[in-house]
């Protein structure tokens, strides 16, 4: 077996890595509208003392993030599908047919 064959012929790697990339900004993304929703940044969390929680200094836009999820959506999908297409060229450049 040739090691790093599927690197020098194809974009395989970057491609995995910006499917990587896209899933933590994507949790990224979902945490912080999260923490949004509610008052405390601290989830399901109570204040111990019983005072009223302290308004967060930097308020998260919920329709922004939603925005960036979408879009980050939406990258996510053309990437997978161009690793879907480079598999595929690779597999038919094996199997020897044309693409």
């Amino acid at each position: 077996m040739l090691f790093g064959f599927i690197d020098r012929v194809t974009s395989a790697s970057p491609l995995k890595s910006a499917l990587d990339r896209s899933v933590e900004r994507s949790r990224s993304i979902a945490d912080r509208v999260s923490k949004a929703t509610l008052q405390n940044s601290d989830g399901f969390a109570l204040q111990a003392n019983g005072k009223a929680p302290v308004a967060n200094a930097n308020p998260i836009n919920v329709e922004d993030e939603m925005v960036s999820l979408a879009d980050e959506q939406v990258r996510f999908l053309a990437t997978a599908r161009l690793l879907e297409k480079t598999y595929a060229s690779l597999r038919g450049a094996i199997k020897g047919s044309a693409v």
